[in-house]
């Protein structure tokens, strides 16, 4: 009995936070993720931008109206929030303060200035940062998505521009994986996220 209390004081849930820019791989590495270790738990980020084809309120993302967004907000609900593309977005603490608590390992994706958001509120989060290989490579990413005009892609490659040199100067970001090769992105990825659960 007494080996069995220790083991449980033991074990504590882990953060595991992932930023990258859009167009530069995460979502598949972290899909990748769920198939490979499906004991994680996925962080639900709430937002203000409408849902893409095939994605699903309360799976992909919680969608919210802004004045919903914004009386939670007040309420002091979200770990960390901020407009990105002309969209409000938030990590609830519910979630996570929940989880952790009961041991759970948590994958987060939030963006570069959220991070640093976040880190104030959990210093203990280990951070992954996902970098394009180079920007020609984004934009073509970004384009063959279909899913957003000209204009769009274009301001999402300045914000880009501006969230890398922000995640490499001012972010904190214990590992950093290039997606020049998906296969050996994913492999570093699964390496990674092991590593840091085992410990």
């Amino acid at each position: 009995m007494a080996d069995n209390r220790l083991v449980k004081k033991r074990k504590k849930g882990h953060l595991i936070v992932f930023s990258a820019p859009s167009g530069a791989g995460k979502t598949t590495l972290l899909d990748y993720l769920r198939i490979c270790i499906p004991e994680l738990m996925y962080s639900i980020s709430a937002t203000t931008r409408h849902p893409r084809p095939g994605e699903r309120h309360g799976e992909h993302y919680f969608f919210l109206s802004e004045e919903e967004f914004r009386r939670t907000i007040d309420e002091g609900g979200f770990a960390e929030w901020m407009m990105v593309h002309g969209s409000y977005y938030g990590t609830p603490r519910s979630f996570i303060d929940e989880n952790l608590g009961r041991g759970a390992d948590i994958v987060m994706d939030i963006d570069v200035f959220g991070k640093k958001k976040f880190d104030a509120v959990y210093p203990g989060a280990v951070g992954i940062l996902i970098v394009p290989p180079g920007m020609d490579e984004l934009e073509r990413r970004l384009r063959e998505r279909h899913s957003e005009s000209d204009e769009a892609i274009e301001r999402r490659m300045t914000n880009a521009a501006v969230e890398m040199n922000y995640a490499l100067c001012e972010g904190k970001y214990e590992h950093r994986i290039v997606n020049d090769d998906l296969e050996r992105a994913k492999r570093e990825t699964l390496r990674i996220v092991r590593d840091i659960i085992a410990h």
